[in-house]
């Protein structure tokens, strides 16, 4: 396991602010209230490991499926799957699957598929709790669309939920993409919503808790 390069600045200051406290919980209470004083110094190690350090945690993991099928780019809870209009690229019919991602889950993001990135925007918007209906079209995103070899288009959107505040995405119009490689991070609690096309077969069910590279969410002829 490693940590993702996107926490080092937060960790960093959460560190000092962890080193401040815990000098100022000593100087204070450790000659006279010495259990006030452990359990003080215990919660700021678990803030710290348990809800900073761990956020950015990239667990080691091997994407090995075939070229016609659909990864999950993101751990967390199958929250959507239906048909709908997707209005910003294809405006048209698509299955919609979205994975609702809660602070404890692994937040970087995969590549669903291997081909070219024949899109990408940005879109600044509201913070509504991820699992909002309207948080696809009004909160903070990015869409990203990727072209399979067989001419097939894949639509992918990082969408920010009411505690995250940034969407970070490392890939540009014309770019190779690869199956099981990061093309982005969200920081804190979000949502991935993955728009197939119609007549795709769909391997996972509402409720289920699925995993980016480990996870197939389908597949394509």
């Amino acid at each position: 396991m490693k940590l993702h390069r996107e926490g080092f600045g937060i960790m960093i200051a959460t560190l000092i602010i962890v080193v401040a406290l815990s000098f100022l919980n000593f100087w204070f209470l450790y000659c006279n209230e010495k259990f006030i004083f452990y359990i003080l110094t215990q919660l700021f190690l678990l803030v710290f490991l348990y809800l900073i350090v761990q956020f950015f945690r990239i667990p080691h993991r091997k994407c090995e499926f075939s070229e016609m099928d659909i990864v999950c780019p993101a751990d967390g809870k199958v929250v959507v799957i239906e048909e709908t209009e997707e209005t910003e690229y294809f405006k048209g019919k698509r299955i919609q699957i979205s994975i609702f991602m809660s602070p404890l889950n692994v937040h970087a993001n995969y590549f669903p598929i291997s081909g070219i990135t024949k899109y990408v925007k940005y879109h600044p918007g509201l913070f509504l709790v991820a699992w909002h209906p309207k948080s696809s079209t009004e909160n903070e995103r990015t869409t990203i669309v990727v072209e399979h070899k067989n001419g097939v288009e894949i639509l992918f959107r990082q969408i920010a939920g009411a505690v995250a505040r940034r969407i970070c995405y490392y890939t540009e119009i014309g770019d190779k993409a690869k199956q099981g490689e990061e093309f982005g991070f969200i920081k804190f609690g979000s949502r991935i919503d993955v728009f197939l096309p119609l007549g795709s077969k769909i391997d996972v069910k509402i409720g289920d808790s699925v995993k980016a590279k480990l996870t197939r969410l389908g597949s394509f002829d």
